[in-house]
């Protein structure tokens, strides 16, 4: 059940709790910078890319755990941080502010009912040495891949023997065990101290120098200001090589949401959804 949605009116719902994002770390003294498509959009568009339906931010771990601490009393009542400890079925390893305003199914095959969401990711350190990095990627890759079997509805593709590593992932593993796993995986290499950092969601792809993020770094987006990195041109030559040629429209990725209300909220959707 995949419904149409107005991308420009998602993006300006987007935009409004980005302010309020924003306003709670500078007035926290925290660090945040705008991330992959989100920064790229403010560099090559000026704000959204067109066709995108999301927004990244990112923090360094010791604002990102901050940002976590104090963020329910400094946000406003709409929009709501979570993270695996605060509902049974949010399978993400990172943290998302939702608007509760709005109601948002993301996969059919995930039993989870949200809001349209901000994701933040932690900023986190990695190994120098190669073998060291490598090795580190492919353990939190690992984990990674069980805890999407973890989550997954096991009959996505039928009772047959494609349901089986959901279930025996099911059988092996808590979910609680996995997102501890992932945690402690990406938090084992300090921000500060390290020359390599990453935020772990497209695995190695993701591995860029330190000195690229640098000091937060005020950049336009869709005419308000926001914190971006202090080398764009780097950051974004190391994530999309020529970032500045528009992609052809059957390479422009979106979400394509299973289900979006961006006037339901969620807690008075939940169970009516089919």
């Amino acid at each position: 059940m995949s419904n149409g949605y107005d991308v420009r009116r998602l993006q300006l719902r987007l935009l409004d709790n980005l302010i309020d994002i924003d306003r709670v770390c500078r007035e926290n003294n925290l660090t945040y910078y705008l991330l992959a498509g989100t920064m790229l959009g403010a560099v090559r568009h000026q704000g959204f890319i067109p066709w995108d339906d999301d927004l990244d931010i990112g923090m360094p771990r010791k604002d990102y755990d901050r940002f976590f601490e104090i963020a329910k009393q400094c946000l406003p009542e709409y929009l709501e941080l979570k993270n695996y400890t605060s509902h049974p079925n949010y399978s993400w390893w990172f943290m998302k502010v939702e608007d509760k305003r709005t109601t948002l199914i993301e996969k059919k095959h995930f039993n989870y009912t949200g809001g349209l969401y901000i994701d933040v990711f932690p900023l986190d350190g990695v190994p120098e040495n190669v073998f060291l990095r490598k090795l580190h990627f492919e353990k939190v890759k690992c984990i990674d891949k069980l805890r999407y079997f973890r989550y997954r509805d096991p009959y996505k593709h039928g009772r047959g023997i494609r349901s089986w590593p959901s279930r025996i992932v099911n059988y092996l593993y808590s979910r609680n065990f996995l997102q501890r796993k992932i945690e402690k995986l990406i938090r084992q290499f300090d921000y500060e101290t390290s020359t390599l950092v990453c935020d772990h969601d497209g695995g190695s792809a993701s591995l860029m120098p330190k000195a690229n993020l640098g000091r937060p770094t005020p950049i336009l987006f869709e005419g308000k200001m926001f914190m971006g990195c202090e080398k764009p041109h780097d950051y974004l030559k190391s994530f999309y090589g020529d970032y500045m040629t528009i992609p052809p429209e059957n390479k422009r990725a979106s979400h394509h949401f299973y289900f979006l209300d961006l006037d339901k909220p969620y807690d008075e959707n939940q169970g009516n959804i089919k």
